[in-house]
């Protein structure tokens, strides 16, 4: 098999270089979603051992996710939460936007942390009359000004990264709570995989809250679709809606929740 590198020119995969063959298969991954390491060994007639060797080294360079016989793309919102707080804030803030418009007054509704979430609760309309429950100390602090919303702060041990509470004493005060609805951060969302997380408390804790409400929606920015990270959340069916870019490819997203294009 042929290639077609930078430069124009056609390349046999074995005899690549081995920066080409990594830009191929990363070319591959976003073209597919996936890759099969046996079905390209095939295709390309070499070995799986060479294939699953440059899948080791992208991965720890944090350009994919190895899973069991090959590999899916991996979500670029695991970084620093510096690096997090400026990743598409302009999409960030037209999601939010129309997020929002899905709390009505009396509800109660359970905000996770992230930097989407924070953008939707700097829209929520000052007059609103809500009961919000939230882990994440950046949450509330920015709840302050909506004097008729009854804030619920959960403790626990508190994940930098996220800005969340998580562990032992977070799980058993979420778990004696009930939402309408909740808005659930992640950090990815494929079709296959569902929605995940970069962190194994993290990901406990968000499945506890998405079992505790009776509506959970997730805003869901470009870099997170067809994303995969470490640790599973739910099947996306589970998140019931998405609030999305409207150009978004959502694939095969539209058979299991409801999606809103913003």
């Amino acid at each position: 098999m042929t290639y077609r590198d930078n430069s124009c020119k056609f390349v046999h995969y074995r005899v690549m270089l081995t920066d080409q063959r990594k830009h191929f298969l990363l070319q591959r991954l976003h073209h597919d979603g996936r890759i099969v390491a046996k079905e390209l060994s095939a295709e390309l007639a070499l070995s799986e051992d060479t294939i699953r060797r440059d899948l080791r080294e992208l991965a720890a360079e944090g350009l994919l996710l190895r899973v069991h016989g090959g590999a899916l793309p991996s979500s670029p919102t695991v970084a620093s939460l510096d690096v997090r707080r400026g990743l598409a804030m302009d999409e960030k803030r037209k999601l939010a936007r129309v997020a929002a418009s899905l709390v009505d007054r009396g509800q109660t509704v359970f905000i996770d942390g992230g930097t989407t979430n924070l953008e939707l609760v700097r829209c929520l309309a000052l007059d609103l009359v809500a009961t919000i429950i939230t882990h994440s100390p950046s949450i509330a602090s920015a709840l302050e000004p909506h004097q008729g919303i009854e804030v619920i702060m959960v403790g626990g041990t508190l994940l930098r990264h996220s800005m969340v509470n998580v562990g032992a004493i977070a799980f058993e005060t979420i778990n004696r709570l009930r939402a309408d609805l909740c808005f659930i951060g992640l950090t990815g969302l494929h079709a296959g995989e569902g929605a995940t997380t970069g962190n194994f408390e993290e990901a406990a804790i968000k499945r506890l809250i998405i079992s505790r409400s009776a509506e959970t929606v997730s805003i869901v920015t470009t870099e997170k679709l067809g994303a995969v990270s470490l640790h599973a959340i739910c099947p996306a069916a589970s998140l019931a809606t998405i609030v999305v870019p409207s150009q978004a490819d959502t694939g095969q997203l539209a058979n299991h929740l409801t999606i809103i294009r913003a």
